[in-house]
């Protein structure tokens, strides 16, 4: 079986294992059960002039003050050059997704697949967590998502403390313009750097952070479930317990 096969197989296994979590818990009398959503609001595309004519930003009719603000931002950022990650890259990857978002979810940096079509999450580790979100009744198109740097590091390597420093600020500026209610970090590393801490993954899932003035959760990044099946289940707690503070947020 080659290793391509292999990593195809486990995703379907894990798209099964969350859509059988999803009716189950939707079934179930001992868990608090989230209530099925109505029609979903018809979310319109806006065409966006960036590199490569990407379209990297959805909005609903009532956002387009926010969509410009972001645009605009892009424009003066994705030539960036103050670290090396400039002279390696193949696209600034600046994030996708609604400028009005509620929730955002943050990764640590750019992999092969996005590097080459300057779009977060876009190869098997996104696929998986476009399932997760829908698992829990959310649509990509309503979050944003984005990574800490906007390059991809050389060989995937974790982000250089002296890379954060540099591209940090971008991010900021982003959870400013976009104002989500909470964020989701993705993986150890993003939640480490974020939280300035060395703790485990073990050790900062569960809990409700703050960064940048906004509540954050961390969980698995979905490509280390594409390497360990054995963390769907802790994911799905986590994520589940994302959607009740979500919800609970979105009402205030």
């Amino acid at each position: 079986m080659t290793i391509h096969k292999e990593i195809f197989e486990t995703l379907n296994e894990c798209e099964s294992y969350f859509k059988q979590l999803a009716e189950t818990e939707k079934n179930s009398k001992i868990l608090i059960e989230i209530p099925k959503k109505t029609e979903p609001e018809k979310i319109q595309t806006t065409q966006t002039l960036l590199r490569g004519e990407q379209n990297i930003l959805t909005e609903k009719s009532s956002g387009s003050e926010n969509v410009a603000s972001l645009q605009g931002f892009y424009e003066q950022i994705y030539e960036c050059t103050k670290c090396s990650l400039c002279q390696t890259r193949t696209n600034f990857v600046f994030g996708s997704g609604n400028p009005n978002a509620k929730l955002m979810l943050i990764g640590e940096a750019p992999g092969a697949d996005e590097d080459l079509q300057g779009k977060p999450f876009v190869g098997r580790s996104g696929q998986l967590l476009d399932k997760i979100l829908a698992a829990i009744q959310i649509q990509r198109e309503e979050v944003f998502i984005a990574n800490i740097l906007k390059c991809r590091p050389p060989n995937n390597r974790d982000p250089l403390p002296s890379e954060v420093e540099k591209c940090e600020p971008y991010l900021k500026k982003q959870i400013d313009l976009i104002n989500p209610k909470i964020i989701l970090a993705l993986g150890r590393i993003a939640g480490q750097t974020l939280l300035k801490t060395n703790e485990t993954l073990s050790g900062l899932r569960g809990k409700v952070h703050t960064y940048h003035g906004k509540a954050l959760m961390v969980t698995f990044h979905p490509a280390a479930l594409l390497r360990n099946p054995n963390w769907k289940r802790p994911t799905w707690e986590d994520v589940q317990e994302l959607k009740k503070l979500y919800d609970k947020l979105l009402k205030t």
